[in-house]
C-alpha cells in the first residue's frame, strides 16, 4: 500500500481518472490531493450499500476496485451498511416503488456481502458503519430539518422520479427520503471522497449539499461505468442471469469469462481488473494485431479467476476449461446429489431441480427443447424421461458449463 505523502499528485490523479466516469468537482480533488500529501493525512473514501441481496458480482465490483486504488494510494476507506437506507431501498432506475426489506433481512445479507467486498478492498484499511448508528438516534425534529433543505422540485430533477411523475405512476414520501439519508451518511462519517455508479450521481451531489449546511467541505463525487454482462449488452444483473459472481467457483468463473462477446475483452480488462496503462495497451496491441480474441480472453479469464481465488485456481480452471471444450470431456470434479424414485423412478425435470441445475421446471423444460441437456453423454429430448433406480449415479450436463452427478434412491431398497 501507497502512502499519500510519497506518490506524487499528478500519478494519483491520474490512476483515479482510470476507468471512471466522472469525477467532479476535478479541482477539488486536486487540492484534497495536495494536502492530503503535504499533511500526511489520508483522505477518507465513502462508500455505501444497501445489501438487497447477499451475493456480489463483477459489475458493483468495478467501484470496490476503486476503492482498492484509493487504498494502494495511501487513503482509507469508509464503508457505510445501510441498513436504514436498505429498509427504505434505494429508487434508482426504479419504475415503481421498491419492496422494503426488513432490518433482519439486510442483516443477515450484509454478512455474506461483507465477506465477498473484502475480497476487493483491503480490510486492514477500511472502517465498517451502519448508518443505523445515527439514524435510529434522530428526533423527528432532525428528520424535518434534513428534509427541509430541498424542495420537491430540487427531488423531481432526478431523471428516474420525473419519468414517474410524468406517467402518473404513484411516488412515495419515503423514497425522498433515501437521496437525503444517503446524503447525511457523508456527513456523519466527514467524507472526502464519494464513489458511486454513474446511476448514483443524483444521490452523491446531495452529501455535497448537506456536508456544506454542516459547515464541512463538500465531497468530491467520483462516478464509475455500469460494467455490461454476458451478452455485452445489458448492464450485469443477477435476476437476469447475465452475471459472473465474486463468489462462483473458479470454472464456473473461468467458463462465462469465455462466453463473453469479443468485443468486451478490453473493457473487462480495464473495469474488472487490476491491469495497469502498459497491460491494458498489451491487451490492445494483441488483438488490433490479429491475434485470435480466444488467447486474449483466456489470459483475461485466468486473471480475473486469479484475483478473486488464487493463481493456482485459474491454471487448474483454464485446463479443465480446455479439456472440457476441446476434449468433451467432463470435469474432473462434479457434484452429487441423491433424489427419491416415486414409484419406479424419478422425473428427469424434479431431479434437474434438485441438482441444482436449474431454477424451475419451466427452465428444465426449455433447455431440453433447446438440446441443451445430455444424460450419460447423450442428449435429452424427453421432458418426461423418467431416471430408473440403478447402483451407479447418472451424469448430467446442462448447457456447457453445468454438471452434476444424479443418484436415484428407491424408497426402502439400499
Amino acid at each position: 500500500m501507497g502512502d499519500p505523502m510519497t506518490v506524487p499528485v499528478r500519478e494519483q490523479l491520474e490512476r483515479i481518472r482510470t476507468g471512471t466516469e466522472e469525477v467532479l468537482p476535478e479541482e477539488e480533488l486536486v487540492r484534497k490531493l495536495e494536502r492530503s500529501a503535504a499533511s500526511g493525512t489520508p483522505l477518507r473514501i465513502k462508500m455505501g450499500f444497501d445489501p438487497s441481496a447477499p451475493d456480489i458480482h463483477l459489475g458493483h465490483a468495478v467501484g470496490l476496485r476503486k476503492l482498492r486504488t484509493f487504498q494502494e494510494l495511501g487513503h482509507f476507506v469508509v464503508l457505510i451498511v445501510g441498513d436504514y437506507t436498505g429498509m427504505v431501498g434505494d429508487p434508482t432506475g426504479r419504475s415503481a416503488t421498491r419492496p422494503k426489506l426488513s432490518l433482519e433481512q439486510v442483516r443477515e445479507n450484509a454478512q455474506t456481502y461483507l465477506r465477498q467486498l473484502f475480497k476487493v478492498v483491503d480490510e486492514a484499511r477500511s472502517e465498517v458503519r451502519w448508518n443505523g448508528e445515527w439514524f435510529s438516534k434522530m428526533s423527528f425534529m432532525e428528520i424535518m430539518e434534513l428534509a427541509s433543505r430541498f424542495t420537491v422540485a430540487r427531488m423531481l430533477e432526478r431523471d428516474d422520479f420525473e419519468k414517474r411523475y410524468r406517467a402518473n405512476q404513484p411516488i412515495s414520501i419515503h423514497e425522498f427520503f433515501y437521496p437525503i439519508m444517503q446524503g447525511y451518511d457523508s456527513v456523519a462519517v466527514r467524507a472526502d471522497v464519494e464513489l458511486g455508479g454513474k446511476e448514483q450521481k443524483f444521490n452523491l451531489l446531495m452529501g455535497r449539499t448537506l456536508q456544506e449546511a454542516h459547515g464541512q467541505e463538500p465531497q468530491v463525487i467520483v462516478t464509475t461505468p455500469i460494467l455490461e454482462g454476458l451478452d455485452g449488452v445489458q448492464r450485469m444483473s443477477k435476476s437476469t442471469g447475465n452475471y459472473i459472481g465474486v463468489d462462483e467457483a473458479p470454472r464456473e468463473m473461468f467458463g462465462k469469462v469465455m462466453s463473453l462477446p469479443d468485443t468486451m475483452i478490453e473493457r473487462y480488462v480495464l473495469l474488472a481488473t487490476d491491469a495497469d496503462a502498459g497491460e491494458r495497451h498489451a491487451v490492445h496491441e494483441r488483438l488490433a494485431g490479429g491475434e485470435n480474441p480466444r488467447n486474449v480472453k483466456a489470459d483475461l479469464a485466468r486473471r480475473i479467476v486469479a484475483l478473486y481465488h488464487s493463481p493456482e485456481a485459474a491454471v487448474q480452471a483454464s485446463g479443465e476449461f480446455d479439456r472440457m471444450f476441446r476434449q468433451g470431456a467432463a470435469p474432473d470434479e462434479m457434484p452429487e446429489v441423491t433424489v427419491r424414485a416415486d414409484g419406479t423412478g424419478a422425473g428427469l425435470l424434479r431431479a434437474l431441480s434438485e441438482a441444482g441445475l436449474v431454477s424451475s421446471n419451466g427452465e428444465a423444460r426449455r433447455l431440453i427443447r433447446h438440446r441443451a441437456v445430455r444424460l450419460d453423454g447423450e442428449r435429452v429430448t424427453d421432458e418426461l424421461l423418467q431416471l430408473a433406480p440403478r447402483p451407479e449415479p447418472y451424469q448430467v450436463q446442462v448447457g456447457k458449463r453445468s454438471w452434476a452427478r444424479i443418484r436415484v434412491h428407491l424408497e426402502g431398497v439400499e
